[in-house]
């Protein structure tokens, strides 16, 4: 979590709400990292999490993240969630809960929709206090 608070740091200074990701191989060996960059590149899908999950496949040459973990600062959003399912992540790791737009067990629980062919293992809330800081230290200074 604390190379995903790195990268959040580094979305702040493009501008971007500060959160960050990591992908980790089934080992825990660090496969990628991501961080916001909605501002950065104008690109509404540049989500840390997608990103990064972008970046771990295109390391390991193959679009099933089997047996991998994402590690992110925020509770993953709809668009976000749906593609840790389809990336067949088999779990998240997230420090701060989002109550208007988490889609890995606040607003919504997509992630672990009985309905769907793949659920991840979810695990919130490590240094949630931290995460959720940085988040409300961008949000208080702008």
């Amino acid at each position: 979590m604390r190379l995903a608070l790195e990268a959040a740091e580094q979305a702040a200074l493009g501008g971007d709400v500060p959160v960050g990701a990591v992908v980790l191989s089934p080992h825990g060996e660090t496969v990628s990292v991501g961080h916001n960059e909605r501002e950065a590149i104008g690109d509404p899908t540049a989500h840390a999490e997608v990103l990064a999950l972008r970046r771990a496949a295109a390391g390991l040459g193959e679009w099933r993240l089997t047996g991998c973990t994402l590690v992110v600062t925020l509770e993953p959003c709809v668009m976000c969630a749906g593609a840790l399912v389809q990336s067949r992540v088999a779990r998240v790791v997230y420090g701060a809960r989002d109550e208007k737009a988490g889609a890995a067990g606040s607003l919504w629980d997509l992630v672990r929709d009985r309905r769907l062919n793949h659920r991840p293992e979810v695990i919130e809330g490590v240094l949630a206090e931290v995460c959720a800081e940085q988040l409300t230290r961008f949000f208080r200074d702008r």
